[in-house]
């Protein structure tokens, strides 16, 4: 079995679900991860944003929006007007949700993954009644009951040992060896609905592709492949033609938009080989990330935005580094907060991490716990692998504001204001 995970870019419109019927081909033992439709979760998140408020009639304009938009999509599909029953019956379950849920602000995450996640049932829905449409019996799957997670919300690890007999399940004597299902989405042991965090649909597909035993798996993209950089932002951006599983983690760990950084362990316990192709164009080799690779020849520039940079002081001065780590990320794991750059004096930590809804709350707990905090925000994290003089010098001499400056022999990282 091969595992194709397609991303929302790749579907926001009926073009795109007919490109990824046209890559799809013949193929056939088949697992297909799709995410939501083009700027779906985006609207979603306004969706949950109007139940935070109570703004129900907000909450109810944004469901009207989703469903004119994919409701336009499935028209273009069918060359006319459509009614999906599986597509209503999950629009009527969202209205419904929308419209009586009690909220409790303790409850925020548990909201946000039970409404975000109707972005990708209902884009693996269209999907899956298209591509019958089109002559390709499949079965549609509901990723909820088949990965288990942690009992964890808009951030969750799936539970490998959990999930494979559920998975297998669901796939195995059915008739069917095309199966279509939700990324970025799975299942709490309390029943409620759990999210992998933001671009989770590939962590989806490699965990389909470690418990399925899959030969490889590819995800197809708006790209030739990986990239040293992103070419919005470094417009001389070339493509790496392969990278090991070392690489790969170290990249998406320090930002790269590459893959979400649990994707790579799932297939690199199972050595499956991960191809990031182009959704465009099919004949074109993208991008290989395995075992062993040749050594990548260019610079890697990977920049996170949207970042906060927090200063830590114990207020008795006394030494953070031998002390105090403990009980400050205790705090930090209490509010999801993930440090993606740490750097140490001896009564000072410095943290840059992402600008998270807890921020705020995070600060005032270690405020409380003892410590006094500087939170400076509009900050970004420069990362910069195999630079040379000629790169130091133009990325990390130059420029906004540089608040932290981490090099070795190989890496420089950089913690700068935002320009």
């Amino acid at each position: 079995m091969k595992v194709y995970k397609f991303g929302g870019a790749s579907v926001r419109n009926a073009d795109g679900v007919r490109n990824l019927h046209k890559i799809v081909g013949d193929e056939r033992n088949l697992f297909i991860v799709v995410s939501a439709m083009g700027k779906t979760t985006n609207a979603l998140e306004k969706v949950f944003e109007g139940l935070q408020r109570g703004d129900r009639a907000a909450s109810a304009e944004r469901i009207a929006e989703l469903r004119a938009y994919h409701a336009a999509i499935v028209e273009d599909l069918w060359h006319g007007p459509v009614r999906l029953d599986a597509v209503e019956e999950l629009f009527a379950e969202l209205e419904r949700v929308a419209a009586d849920t009690v909220y409790r602000p303790e409850d925020a995450e548990l909201w946000y993954d039970t409404i975000v996640a109707f972005g990708e049932l209902i884009s693996t829905a269209i999907v899956s009644e298209y591509l019958r449409h089109a002559g390709m019996p499949n079965l549609w799957i509901d990723m909820r009951r088949c990965l288990r997670t942690e009992q964890r919300h808009k951030d969750a690890s799936v539970d490998l040992e959990a999930s494979a007999p559920l998975l297998r399940a669901a796939v195995t004597g059915t008739g069917h060896n095309v199966f279509v299902g939700q990324g970025f989405i799975g299942g709490a042991p309390d029943g409620t609905t759990a999210t992998l965090g933001r671009e989770g649909s590939d962590y989806s597909a490699a965990v389909a592709a470690n418990i399925l035993g899959a030969e490889s798996m590819s995800i197809w993209k708006d790209v030739d492949g990986v990239m040293n950089a992103d070419p919005k932002a470094f417009p001389d951006a070339v493509q790496i033609p392969e990278l090991n599983y070392l690489d790969a983690i170290e990249l998406a760990y320090s930002g790269a938009q590459i893959i979400h950084p649990k994707t790579v362990k799932p297939l690199q316990n199972r050595n499956i080989p991960l191809y990031v192709r182009p959704f465009g164009d099919k004949r074109k080799p993208g991008t290989v990330i395995r075992g062993m690779s040749a050594p990548v020849e260019v610079p890697i520039l990977i920049l996170k935005k949207d970042q906060v940079l927090l200063t830590i002081r114990s207020r008795d001065l006394s030494f953070v580094l031998e002390e105090k780590f403990g009980t400050i990320f205790s705090l930090l794991e209490r509010y999801r907060i993930k440090a993606n750059l740490i750097h140490n004096s001896a009564v000072n930590l410095s943290l840059c991490v992402d600008n998270t809804w807890h921020i705020d709350d995070a600060v005032s707990a270690l405020r409380d716990a003892g410590f006094d905090v500087l939170k400076a925000a509009d900050m970004e994290l420069l990362t910069i692998r195999g630079y040379d003089e000629a790169i130091y010098m133009r990325y990390a001499q130059i420029g906004p504001k540089v608040f932290i400056r981490q090099t070795t022999q190989s890496t420089v990282r950089l913690v700068r204001k935002r320009e």
